[in-house]
């Protein structure tokens, strides 16, 4: 995606040599998109980024449904999120990237109850994370939607019980018709965030 120096708010769907730190400052939540289908490269592209990210024991917990087809894509908006939040914008998301995780005894029940950490739900940010910083890279738009129904969801992409539905990730080009605020300017100054010792 090339720089918007001018900040601006519109972004270009090339894919460029960004710095990673330049990736996060354009990351914003997409809720417009064009209708235009996204290359399953890039699709592989993003899910592989996802796949390399760190997790608690390396256990992995993450797993993905792609899901591009239009009436399994209408399923999971309205039956797979919760009432009362209109989210009709994701019918536009070509991709939707539902996120599940899948725990183990050990790490994610023992040891999470030993340390009062669940770890599995900081794995499925970290890769989550790792999804939407590539798809920025190559010009696309995400959105993190966690208002969904958990059982619809695995009904609708035929995962067993094992497997928990925790996020769907809208995926796609993004509609610049109207350019957003840039991140940078809708976040709390490190001032109020971090303290040193």
């Amino acid at each position: 995606m090339n720089p918007d120096p001018a900040n601006t708010g519109k972004r270009s769907t090339e894919p460029t040599d960004l710095t990673v730190q330049a990736v996060i400052a354009r990351r914003t939540s997409c809720r417009a998109y064009q209708s235009k289908p996204v290359p399953e490269a890039q699709v592989l592209q993003i899910l592989e980024a996802a796949r390399l990210a760190p997790s608690a024991c390396n256990q992995q917990p993450w797993r993905f449904a792609v899901v591009r087809e239009a009436g399994l894509r209408r399923r999971v908006v309205e039956e797979g999120f919760r009432p009362g939040i209109k989210m009709a914008w994701a019918l536009d998301a070509p991709v939707h990237v539902v996120v599940g995780m899948e725990r183990s005894f050990v790490t994610h029940r023992f040891m999470a109850f030993i340390a009062g950490v669940d770890y599995p739900w900081v794995d499925i940010g970290i890769a989550g994370e790792h999804l939407v910083l590539a798809a920025t890279e190559l010009g696309l738009g995400t959105c993190w939607i966690g208002w969904i129904r958990p059982r619809a969801l695995a009904k609708i992409v035929g995962w067993p019980r094992s497997v928990q539905p925790v996020m769907v990730i809208t995926v796609g080009y993004p509609d610049d018709s109207a350019p957003g605020v840039p991140p940078a300017l809708r976040r709390k100054a490190l001032t109020e965030l971090v303290r040193w010792w």
